[in-house]
């Protein structure tokens, strides 16, 4: 319909998100499997009074000085780092994210990592896949256990407590670290609170599920990494750039860690020819911790009605800048 507003979705997502779309606003899809280059996302935002977005499209001031139209960026993630809130607040431009759509299956996976690791699940199929198993033998493909193992939660928020949750089944000693400590969650899951170098000592795995901002990037670098335990196995399910990536190269080829399990990565995607795809102690998988069918239907149908409520003059279900709404 004419009179119905314009709105950019930046990649082809589930159908469950983008038939809300239809039913109220015109959109313009990018249908490719590469996300837009700046220039196609300029093309694509021209006019649009929302914009529903990925992580890889990077939203600045000077892309919303051109479409000063715009009232509300709507991200297909529980992240928004690919967005400058302070600029979209200035410009009254709303940021919406999908926080809960996402915690238990993420949490799942974080899990599935650690597992995998410890177990080298990934090296014993490539084993057989490669015909080089001959019998079943006394030391072949000795991992680590965690029933009884110390896990350090590195940013105890919606999915640090659900890893939480699931480790209490493992008998494991959990500690934590965050920037806010909440006491009652501390004592609900069994966590105590420890600074971030004490955590990482004592660990046997760390698992990271912070924000990316100034102040978590490289949050685990050089110094960090020989902190750990030489035979302690780092998981990533948070940002890839919370790592330093040649410094976690380095510990690893050197075995200052025992292992590393990535959801996530710096750059990403990581080349095939880069070395932590190379190394026999990292698991590296394509960002793929929110990828089942119900999660991926509940985030689209979250960043569709977050984008539909603003534009409707509603609140939408998940605002990063709630300020935006209270000066309209």
């Amino acid at each position: 319909m004419a009179d119905q507003p314009l709105v950019a979705v930046t990649r082809l997502i589930p159908e469950a998100g983008l038939n809300l779309l239809r039913e109220a606003t015109q959109i313009r899809l990018w249908e490719e499997e590469l996300p837009p280059s700046p220039e196609q996302l300029t093309a694509l935002l021209r006019d649009c009074a929302g914009a529903l977005t990925l992580l890889t499209d990077s939203i600045d001031g000077e892309v919303m000085d051109r479409e000063p139209q715009l009232r509300v960026i709507s991200n297909f993630a529980v992240g928004y780092d690919n967005v400058d809130v302070a600029a979209a607040t200035a410009r009254g431009v709303a940021v919406c994210n999908t926080p809960d759509a996402l915690t238990e299956t993420t949490a799942d996976f974080a899990f599935a990592l650690l597992m995998a690791a410890a177990r080298r699940i990934v090296e014993g199929a490539e084993y057989v896949r490669a015909g080089k198993w001959q019998t079943w033998g006394p030391k072949l493909l000795m991992g680590r256990d965690l029933y009884g193992a110390t896990l350090g939660i590195v940013g105890f928020g919606r999915i640090g407590k659900e890893v939480a949750k699931r480790a209490q089944g493992f008998g494991m000693t959990l500690l934590a670290y965050d920037s806010y400590e909440d006491e009652a969650a501390a004592r609900e899951f069994g966590v105590t609170y420890r600074s971030l170098d004490a955590l990482l000592r004592e660990s046997d795995f760390v698992t990271l599920h912070v924000a990316l901002t100034p102040e978590t990037t490289h949050l685990i670098g050089a110094r960090e990494l020989a902190l750990m335990k030489p035979e302690a196995i780092l998981v990533n399910a948070a940002r890839g750039p919370v790592v330093d990536t040649a410094a976690l190269v380095e510990a690893l080829r050197e075995g200052k860690i025992g292992g590393a399990a990535l959801d996530v990565t710096d750059p990403e995607p990581l080349p095939a020819d880069h070395p932590l795809v190379k190394l026999s102690n990292a698991l590296v998988v394509p960002h793929i911790a929110s990828a089942t069918v119900a999660t991926r239907d509940r985030m689209a149908t979250t960043a569709a009605t977050n984008l539909l409520a603003v534009l409707r003059g509603e609140r939408p279900p998940h605002i990063v800048n709630p300020e935006v709404l209270e000066r309209t």
